[in-house]
């Protein structure tokens, strides 16, 4: 589905704007997580109810807030904050619906995207845990793998490959030469040098 697609920034941003719904009492909060075929828009819609037009403004203020503060992002457009009957936040990849219980129970949202699968924030929460276990579970054991290939290649490179034959062979002989070359060499005995002149 499209959480599996979604890049992991917009599940932690919708997870970040869930948690300042619940924080500020909204109701009923739910996320729609929209069809891969369908969701020319975005890939979540986050809705959630106020009693009242100061606690929509409240919420959808916070979940604004928040976001930049801690993510760095801003919507791309808001509606609504103004009456606070029915507030939008789009963020492109999710848009956020805090209504007024009278106005979402009128637009019914949920029902007009039939092929959106409904989440609570804990359903949420507990299907982004697991795939992020997933994905750390994988790198791992690709890291396992690469480490384990990795010492086959040093246990068969000491078992004697050519290659490295041939390179230990160029280095002592190095060494042996950088040896030779410091070590004073004897004078001939027919040369004088200063000191015996």
């Amino acid at each position: 589905m499209a959480t599996e697609q979604a890049l992991p920034q917009t599940r932690l941003l919708v997870q970040a704007a869930a948690a300042v719904c619940e924080d500020k009492k909204g109701h009923d909060t739910r996320i729609l997580e929209l069809d891969p075929a369908d969701s020319g828009l975005s890939d979540f819609f986050l809705v959630t109810s106020a009693t009242s037009d100061r606690q929509a403004i409240a919420i959808a203020d916070e979940i604004e807030l928040r976001l930049k503060r801690e993510f760095g992002v801003y919507p791309n457009s808001v509606e609504g904050r103004r009456h606070g009957e029915w507030i939008l936040l789009d963020y492109v990849d999710f848009v956020v619906h805090v209504f007024l219980a009278e106005r979402r129970a009128f637009y019914d949202i949920e029902r007009l995207r039939k092929s959106a699968r409904p989440l609570t924030p804990t359903e949420f929460d507990d299907e982004l845990k697991a795939a992020l276990a997933a994905r750390t579970r994988a790198a791992r054991n690709g890291r396992a793998s690469k480490r384990g290939s990795a010492d086959e290649e040093r246990k068969s490179d000491r078992k004697g490959s050519p290659a490295i034959k041939k390179r230990a062979t160029r280095s002592a002989k190095a060494a042996a030469g950088r040896a030779t070359s410091s070590r004073t060499r004897p004078r001939p005995a027919g040369k004088r040098t200063r000191e015996t002149e």
